[in-house]
């Protein structure tokens, strides 16, 4: 592999510890997205149609 993700890959890990707890910069990372995206999904509302139907 050539580029930026075999110089990438090629690092080892950075990770942040507090007692019993370890994780990984990169892991912490993507849960930050992920819980981002996941928030997002809640508070953005769905489109809704203007037309009122009536019955």
């Amino acid at each position: 592999m050539t580029g930026w993700i075999s110089d990438f890959m090629n690092h080892p890990a950075t990770y942040l510890k507090s007692g019993w707890f370890q994780i990984s910069v990169t892991n912490l990372v993507v849960i930050v997205l992920m819980l981002i995206i996941f928030a997002l999904a809640v508070l953005i509302p769905f489109p809704k149609d203007h037309k009122e139907s009536k019955k």
